[in-house]
């Protein structure tokens, strides 16, 4: 990718330079795979590992069909097109469809078994456990994901936590691909800050209010997120905002505490990845996301404090 020859980027509606100390592209780490020690290490000083071609194509392609004509049954996709272009429907605001991930094998077998699994057990230098619950990004042309940490969201077990982005299809810059902030997961004040945040915690002495059903209320912002501004938040934090034309097959691997967020999708297709999480199978689990049928975000998941 020359990101010189690109359209003009934008996140949350806001212009991203592409100017170099501002913007660069992810470092294929791949080649680690075969030095488990310089794979760790990477990730520690890094915060992401960016891994091409590691997953089967043929059972993503399958996945990804089966979503895809999901889309098109609920009218979210044109299919004056072929269905697998996902070519979305004029009026469709579609975003966040988790339940594309229900009675899909094809999804199951990329995202918990085989390779997947393998590159965790790698990392981790152990056994590894999965969340059960599989976010599904399913982005009609629009703006993207807002900046965030995922450890506000999943914090309540370790916090030697792991995220796998996993597009389901050739997600090119120009689609709305995730940016990373370089070396984020290192800063400090932000972890000590933001970072040991809840979403789930409200302030249970503010009396009359919906902090039980929202979440935030003293502790964090309703939604979690960090910022609504990707320019502000880097000019504030420092580093680069680092993206890639993603593959079907690729994998981005991050930290947690690693600050992200999304370019808007300036095609006319939907784009469809997920987001899953893994962590050594002997550590502790945050109670919200297993199970046959994990709480969520829901009121069984909100906690109480004193603000």
């Amino acid at each position: 990718m020359t990101v010189a020859h690109q359209r003009r980027l934008t996140a949350m509606k806001k212009q991203i330079s592409t100017d170099p100390e501002m913007f660069g592209l992810l470092q294929d780490s791949t080649a680690l795979l075969d030095d488990p020690v310089a794979l760790r290490a990477f990730m520690a000083t890094e915060g992401y590992l960016y891994l091409k071609g590691v997953l089967d194509t043929t059972t993503i392609r399958a996945a990804h069909l089966i979503m895809a004509e999901r889309l098109a049954e609920r009218g979210h996709v044109d299919v004056s097109h072929p269905i697998e272009d996902c070519v979305a429907a004029p009026t469709t605001k579609v975003q966040f469809m988790p339940d594309l991930s229900h009675a899909n094998e094809p999804l199951k077998a990329v995202l918990y078994d085989g390779p997947m699994i393998q590159i965790f057990e790698t990392l981790l230098n152990a056994p590894v456990r999965h969340f059960d619950f599989t976010w599904v990004r399913a982005v009609a042309p629009n703006r993207g994901t807002p900046p965030h940490m995922d450890v506000v969201y999943m914090g309540r077990g370790t916090k030697q936590l792991y995220t796998a982005w996993t597009p389901m299809c050739d997600i090119p810059i120009s689609m709305g691909g995730l940016l990373v902030l370089e070396r984020s997961h290192l800063h400090e004040r932000l972890n000590n800050g933001y970072g040991s945040k809840d979403v789930d915690e409200f302030c249970e002495n503010k009396v009359g209010s919906d902090y039980e059903e929202m979440g935030g209320g003293g502790n964090i912002r309703p939604g979690g997120w960090l910022s609504d501004n990707p320019v502000k938040l880097r000019n504030a934090l420092g580093g680069r905002w680092l993206t890639a034309d993603f593959e079907a097959g690729d994998v981005l691997i991050f930290s947690v505490y690693t600050v992200h967020t999304s370019l808007d999708n300036a095609s006319n297709r939907i784009r469809i990845s997920t987001d899953t999480r893994y962590q050594r199978a002997d550590q502790p689990i945050d109670e919200r996301w297993i199970g046959e049928h994990p709480i969520g975000h829901g009121k069984a998941g909100k906690r109480g404090k004193i603000c």
